[in-house]
């Protein structure tokens, strides 16, 4: 992936830019058009597995989120950046309907899974949240064995086959590169760990039960430089069977791993496109500031 302090040429004519403005109207330049109009909120996906059409959040009377729309690509890792408080993790959020358990928030739009709305009252919450799983910021292991961290989505699914478990917990050990440090420990607590292994067990827990998507939510934002290597390694190995949302505050983490890109500010999507075209040759004067350090 490119870094935002790249020097790339590319043969691409800059796009026409809107003027600059003041950070205190920044937001206004935020969607002046519908996002099926505008190219710098429209990225070309074909057969995304993702539709997120006109969500709006409100936390009380607050707003959150304020129309956004946009497409997720098929295996593919997108990330969402912006300032804190932008709405980042709110939306990620929205993916999976984890903010249905916070009292008094309301939502409008809708968000497509394969096509079908996942706000549905017919859709069944649990067997949603197995398709779409979780990585928070702070890793949570369950204070049980390391087996029985991943082993534990299985089992509450009914199977307690002994040689169906053994199977998935290695696989799934094995899928966040983490089998080789753990293989004659998977007895002891898995709050043993180190915080890097444990974010990367909590990535062996998601994918235990076989989901299409994985959401997390900053997952490096606590760990040491040499640990992030390895949850960004095994980002790029992950999408390869996955796909992935991940919200991070890193630029330089969004500019290598993700292959899409988009930028919120103040609640809603500024601009949305393939991570090199966004930290290369953003559309939005907003974007261009942000990323290169002028506000944020």
């Amino acid at each position: 992936m490119i870094s935002p302090t790249g020097t790339q040429e590319t043969s691409m004519v800059e796009p026409e830019r809107t003027p600059r403005s003041s950070l205190a109207a920044a937001s206004a330049d935020a969607v002046e058009r519908p996002a099926d109009d505008d190219p710098a909120l429209n990225p070309a996906i074909d057969d995304p597995i993702l539709e997120i059409d006109r969500i709006s959040l409100w936390y009380g009377a607050k707003q959150a989120l304020k129309d956004n729309s946009l497409k997720i690509a098929t295996n593919r890792i997108t990330a969402f950046i912006g300032p804190s408080g932008c709405g980042k993790s709110t939306l990620l959020r929205c993916i999976n309907r984890l903010n249905d358990l916070i009292d008094e928030v309301r939502i409008e739009g809708q968000i497509r899974f394969e096509g079908r709305n996942i706000y549905d009252p017919e859709v069944e919450i649990n067997a949603l949240r197995k398709r779409i799983g979780m990585v928070f910021q702070k890793s949570n292991p369950f204070p049980k064995s390391i087996y029985e961290n991943i082993a534990y989505g299985c089992r509450i699914q009914g199977i307690h086959k002994k040689s169906v478990l053994d199977e998935v917990v290695e696989r799934s050990l094995r899928g966040a590169a983490i089998w080789d440090e753990v293989k004659d420990r998977l007895s002891e607590s898995a709050l043993g760990l180190s915080g890097g292994q444990q974010q990367r067990l909590c990535i062996a827990r998601a994918i235990a039960v076989e989901p299409d998507v994985i959401l997390l939510d900053e997952p490096c934002s606590a760990l040491d430089p040499i640990a992030t290597a390895k949850i960004e390694e095994l980002m790029e190995d992950l999408k390869k069977d996955y796909t992935l949302v991940i919200v991070t505050h890193n630029m330089q983490q969004a500019s290598r791993v993700s292959d899409y890109t988009a930028f919120l500010y103040l609640g809603e999507i500024v601009e949305y496109g393939e991570t090199e075209k966004i930290f290369l040759k953003p559309m939005k004067q907003q974007t261009e500031d942000y990323i290169t350090g002028r506000f944020g």
